[in-house]
């Protein structure tokens, strides 16, 4: 019903759109009390807001962490949570990224699939509801400002404003997503004391965010020759090149004259919840690291436990869990590797399967490593999301969007966490459409124009039917 007016605000919906993302809200620290994520996050949430308020919406900036959209009437709330920040940009644009540069009837920039474009498309479906309907919900749209890096923002409208009984985040896939994996961060390390043959000097990871699979890692070793238990560094690196020769790993070794011996690893990025799709630099050069020092009868438990336990074809077969149900199997991703303070260690992002406990997960790790050296740490913990298949929302999420799109989809379970975690009885829905490649975090992340502007027919039949 709703097809043939909102093709009436395309040209709106594409414009503010763009302007959005032209904004760059990557998160920056902040000792300015109205603005906790920085000035450009702020300045995104300011344009939104009285955008909307031009639009005729009730509007509220909640302390610059958060804000919110609303209209309607009535004691129940649905709700609608999207965020307005964005990742870092990234390298090698084929545009620029705050440009919101249209080619090929899609807007490139970043944050325009992830959370801009959907962000946008929902307030316009709430505009197309508002002056064409009556409702008996209020129906309100939060906007977040930190979603990607701690969910401070969402934190802090808990505190201070009305929960939704229900509603959904426009922040992953159509039709529906019904099941998210738990999320849980893993940190191994143990004391690291040199030995007088090869020394790790320094470990370089380029800071690799936990949800990224990382793309490099470099060590440094220091070959020492200067006791009876000299070692020749040519030999060192003969041997390095036979056995990254022998995985086939994407590395690079090279002498430095202080005798010492750079490693680099060059992977392929990609999102831990996929980290099929991604190449683990860390992970290579860990295997490599650990048979070197084997040739030379030097063990480094931590290490030695990586190859036997983790290596990088992780399945969870070897820590004897139940790794998989509906909702996938568990997976793992080697985010950082690190040498400090005479500490050595490295940390993992875990997504685990819906209907295996997270206390499980934790209690197998510590049994596995309770009698060595090595220090088991945890944090970053999500507890899956899961509402049945059968149940009312996501049922008629599902039925709505194969309504308007003429398809016949079935809700899916994935690996990521989306901003639909903030509240019980939340899902995602949308905005990436079910066969098209998920460009969110990518370089040259863009939404199609047909799809941001199909998005709004869909979210504007939702709010209609939940909502009247």
């Amino acid at each position: 019903m709703f097809n043939e007016l909102i093709e009436t605000l395309k040209e709106q919906i594409v414009s503010s759109t763009c302007e959005l993302i032209k904004i760059p809200s990557v998160h920056t620290e902040s000792t300015n009390p109205s603005m906790p994520f920085g000035e450009e996050c702020s300045h995104a949430l300011e344009y939104v807001l009285e955008l909307a308020s031009n639009l005729g919406f009730r509007t509220k900036n909640i302390d610059g962490y958060c804000g919110y959209v609303e209209f309607g009437e009535g004691e129940d709330l649905m709700g609608i949570i999207g965020h307005l920040d964005v990742v870092p940009e990234g390298e090698n644009w084929t545009y620029p990224p705050f440009s919101a540069t249209i080619h090929d009837n899609k807007i490139y920039g970043r944050g325009a699939i992830d959370d801009k474009g959907p962000v946008i498309a929902s307030l316009y479906a709430m505009k197309a509801v508002m002056d064409n309907c009556k409702i008996k919900k209020r129906v309100r749209l939060i906007l977040g400002l930190n979603e990607e890096r701690d969910w401070k923002c969402i934190e802090y409208y808990k505190k201070h404003e009305e929960i939704p009984s229900f509603g959904f985040s426009p922040d992953a896939d159509f039709p529906c997503i019904y099941a998210e994996k738990a999320l849980l961060n893993v940190h191994l390390k143990s004391n690291y004391k040199a030995n007088d043959k090869i020394k790790i000097i320094s470990i370089d990871y380029n800071n690799n965010a936990m949800n990224v699979v990382p793309k490099f890692c470099r060590i440094k070793l220091k070959i020492d020759n200067d006791n009876d238990n000299d070692i020749d560094i040519d030999e060192c690196i003969i041997n390095l090149t036979l056995i990254k020769k022998k995985h086939n790993f994407n590395i690079t070794v090279r002498k430095e004259n202080d005798n010492c011996i750079i490693i680099e690893s060059f992977g392929i990025s990609a999102h831990s919840a996929h980290p099929d799709l991604g190449v683990n630099a860390i992970s290579n050069i860990i295997i490599i690291l650990n048979e070197l020092l084997k040739i030379y009868n030097i063990n480094i438990e931590l290490l030695s436990m990586f190859r036997r336990y983790i290596h990088t074809q992780y399945d969870g077969n070897d820590l004897n869990i139940d790794y998989k149900d509906e909702s996938g199997k568990l997976t793992l991703n080697v985010a950082r590797f690190f040498l400090e303070n005479n500490t050595l260690g490295f940390s993992m992002n875990l997504r685990i399967p819906v209907h295996t406990s997270i206390d499980r997960i934790k209690t197998t790790f510590n049994n596995l490593f309770e009698n060595t050296s090595i220090i088991v740490s945890f944090d970053g913990e999500k507890d899956a999301l899961y509402i049945p298949k059968d149940n009312n929302l996501v049922s008629t999420l599902c039925s709505i969007f194969n309504e308007v799109t003429g398809k016949n989809e079935e809700p899916i379970a994935i690996g990521g966490a989306t901003y639909a975690r903030a509240f019980k009885n939340f899902v995602s829905f949308g905005a990436n459409m079910p066969g098209d490649e998920d460009m969110c975090h990518k370089v040259d992340e863009f939404i199609s124009i047909d799809n941001l502007i199909l998005s709004t027919k869909i979210y504007a039949t939702a709010i209609y039917k939940f909502c009247s």
